[in-house]
C-alpha cells in the first residue's frame, strides 16, 4: 500500500483484498472482551475534521486506539482555523508535532491531495468536498462482500443525490475494481455533469428510472440527499422525490428479502429510504457501520504498521 490512501486510485485490486483479508482479522477484535492490539503503540494519529462527522471519525479514532496508537481529535472549530489560520498553517504545525498520520475531511475538493504534498506523515482522506472518501467506498464494499461474496458480476444499484456525493465516486472506482457491474440511478437535476462520458471510461451505466432498475439489482446503495450542500431547485419537494427514487415499501417488495440495503449515513429517513427499508432486516446499514471500524483499522495497519512503513 502506498503511504498515503487520498483515492480509491491509490489501491488495486489486490491490495483491496489485502486490506480486506486484514479487516476480517481486525473485525474479530471488536467481538474480544478486551478490544487492544499492540500493533501501532508509539504511533499518533490525528483526526482533523473541518466538518461534521459522527461515524467516520468515531471509528477512525476508535480504529486508532485498539491499535495503541496515540490518537487526538480537532476540529476546524476547535483549531486556529476558526481564526483565520490557513489549512496549510495548520497542517504544518501539526505535522511539526511528529504525528505519524492525518486522517482529514475538508469540504473543498482536492485538499487532502494538497495537504500530502506539505507533511511528512501519512494522509487519510476522510472526504474532501464532493470528491472523494475512500475508506468509505472500502467498507461498503467489504459489508457487501462479507454479505454476498464475491462481488464480481454482482449488479449494485447506486441511487440519489450524485452531484454532491463522494461516496458515489469512490464507490464506483471500488466496486468496478472489484469487478460489480454498477448502475446509477438520478433524476436529471442530480445526475453529476459529464457523467456519461466517465461511465464509458469507467465501465458503469447511468439511468432515470429507478423501477427499471431496482428488479435487476444484487444489492442497493442509498445515498443520502445532501440538502445542505444545495441552494435550492434540485427537485420540485421531497415527496416528489420520495416517489421518484425513494426506497420505499413498495420498492422493498420489488426487492425481495435477499437482495441486501446499504447507506453511508446519515439516513434522511421518508426522503432517500422508507423506516422499513432501512430496518428490514436485509438492511447492512449498522453492519456498515461495525466494518468501518474493522477496515479502518486495517487502512491504519497497513500504511503504519506494513512492510513498507
Amino acid at each position: 500500500m502506498r503511504r498515503h490512501l487520498l483515492s480509491v486510485d491509490d489501491v488495486d485490486a489486490d491490495e483491496i483484498a489485502a486490506l480486506f483479508a486484514t479487516a476480517t482479522e481486525m473485525h474479530d477484535v471488536q467481538r474480544r472482551q478486551v478490544k487492544k492490539l499492540p500493533a501501532l503503540r508509539g504511533r499518533t494519529v490525528i483526526n482533523l475534521f473541518f466538518e461534521d462527522s459522527t461515524r467516520t471519525r468515531s471509528s477512525f479514532e476508535i480504529a486508532g486506539k485498539w491499535l495503541s496508537a496515540d490518537t487526538v481529535n480537532i476540529t476546524g472549530k476547535g483549531s486556529s482555523a476558526s481564526k483565520g489560520e490557513s489549512l496549510r498553517d495548520t497542517v504544518r504545525t501539526i505535522a511539526a508535532m511528529g504525528v505519524d498520520a492525518l486522517v482529514m475531511r475538508h469540504g473543498a475538493s482536492g485538499s487532502a491531495q494538497q495537504v500530502a504534498q506539505w507533511v511528512d506523515a501519512s494522509v487519510v482522506n476522510a472526504g474532501d468536498g464532493t470528491h472523494e472518501h475512500p475508506s468509505q467506498a472500502l467498507l461498503d464494499a467489504y459489508t457487501l462482500q462479507q454479505r454476498i461474496g464475491a462481488l464480481e458480476g454482482r449488479h449494485v444499484v447506486m441511487v440519489g443525490d450524485l452531484t454532491h456525493s463522494r461516496v458515489f465516486r469512490s464507490n464506483v472506482k471500488c466496486l468496478t475494481k472489484l469487478g460489480a457491474e454498477v448502475t446509477v440511478v438520478a433524476p436529471p437535476t442530480l445526475m453529476p455533469s459529464g457523467v456519461e462520458a466517465w461511465s464509458r471510461e469507467a465501465g458503469f451505466t447511468t439511468s432515470y428510472d429507478l423501477d427499471e432498475v431496482l428488479p435487476k439489482a444484487d444489492a442497493v446503495m442509498m445515498l443520502r440527499v445532501q440538502r445542505e450542500r444545495m441552494a435550492g431547485g434540485y427537485f420540485p419537494s421531497a415527496r416528489e422525490y420520495t416517489v421518484g427514487y425513494g426506497l420505499t415499501r413498495d420498492r422493498l417488495d420489488v426487492l425481495g428479502p435477499d437482495v441486501p440495503i446499504c447507506h453511508p449515513g446519515p439516513m434522511n429517513r421518508g426522503l432517500e429510504i422508507a423506516a422499513d427499508a432501512a430496518d428490514a432486516a436485509q438492511s447492512l446499514v449498522l453492519d456498515q457501520v461495525s466494518a468501518g471500524v474493522a477496515v479502518r483499522m486495517a487502512i491504519l495497519y497497513h500504511l503504519l504498521a506494513g512492510e513498507d512503513s
